[in-house]
């Protein structure tokens, strides 16, 4: 049954959760469309898309889904149709926004790993296509999660609510579309990401050892290598995207693991310590699209130089009305 969570810690995390991400994101991609953080178009690109798909996903999941159905129960969202489209468009923003950090890791997998594939693979045009790409095949596989549902009760021929319908327990068709809709997501980004991630390391590690035993002959002694400077900044960037992936969807592929294994999905009312967890691994999940904000500004310092214009930048207006 797709209906909100009641209680105060729900209705105090989602709240929060909305107010904060909402403008997080929206900074995230002003500063970023700008291009003045020192970024490649390339990146700039995978950064915004990355920051628009985590704001639908707010926008769908959060604001529509969790802070309507528990401020406003019963509101024009609510009738099943509505409802059914709402969880059909979280569904796609969300798989959208994974498969776009699995994108940015192996363009930053390529770069780094692959010189000779890097000058045609990593461009701006090809960034466009692949972004393209994520976001019609996300929006085409969850087309079937609006026909999964129907309505909890009708009246006056409305139909109001939605829940999932028992074909969805019992038809082979649709235990294979869940199987695949959680295998893609996020199961498969997962693996993409530690095995790009590692080969990337390996290759750093590797690179990195033959560079300092180079630059030791031809100077005599080790110094500093720009070069690998600024690979060490776009691999801060790289992990710290990646690693605030996996820590907080690690909740949800768990209990995903531990509905297939136990082959137990029955849940009894929002008390159920089953249904506690089912929340918690969503409500982490969703926390991750406010985080790559946050990413930035720790890991880049001209993007916290444009964050800190753009407060100032306000503050300096009221500041010359004030004076005049």
């Amino acid at each position: 049954m797709h209906a909100p969570p009641t209680g105060l810690v729900y209705a105090i995390y989602y709240t929060a959760l909305a107010t904060v991400a909402v403008p997080v994101n929206l900074v995230a991609i002003v500063i970023l469309s700008r291009g003045r953080c020192g970024l490649s178009r390339c990146i700039t690109r995978y950064l915004v898309s990355m920051a628009v798909t985590d704001l639908l996903v707010i926008i769908t999941a959060v604001i529509l889904n969790r802070i309507s159905g528990i401020y406003f129960p019963g509101s024009f969202l609510s009738i099943t149709p509505v409802c059914s489209a709402s969880i059909a468009l979280t569904y796609a923003a969300r798989v959208s926004s994974v498969w776009l950090t699995v994108a940015f890791t192996f363009d930053r997998c390529v770069a780094i790993c692959g010189q000779k594939l890097k000058t045609k693979y990593c461009t701006k045009e090809t960034a466009a296509v692949v972004i393209g790409t994520v976001g019609a095949l996300s929006c085409l596989t969850n087309v079937p999660w609006y026909f999964i549902h129907e309505p909890i009760y009708i009246t006056d021929n409305v139909p109001w609510y939605c829940r999932l319908k028992d074909i969805r327990y019992t038809s082979p068709v649709w235990t294979a579309f869940d199987w695949f809709d959680h295998l893609v997501t996020p199961c498969l980004p997962f693996l993409l990401i530690l095995l790009l991630n590692a080969l990337t390391v390996s290759h750093i590690l590797a690179a990195g050892t033959v560079r300092r035993r180079l630059r030791a002959r031809g100077n005599g002694e080790s110094q500093s290598d720009p070069e690998m400077a600024s690979r060490r900044k776009s691999i801060v960037l790289l992990f710290a995207i990646s690693g605030s992936f996996i820590l907080l969807w690690m909740t949800y592929v768990v209990q995903f693991l531990y509905e297939r294994i136990t082959n137990d999905y029955k849940v009894n009312g929002f008390t159920d310590p089953k249904f506690i967890f089912i929340e918690s691994a969503n409500m982490l999940q969703l926390l991750s699209c406010c985080t790559n904000t946050f990413i930035y500004a720790a890991t880049q310092s001209k993007f916290r130089e444009q964050l800190k214009n753009m407060v100032q930048y306000p503050l300096k207006i009221i500041g010359k009305l004030f004076t005049s």
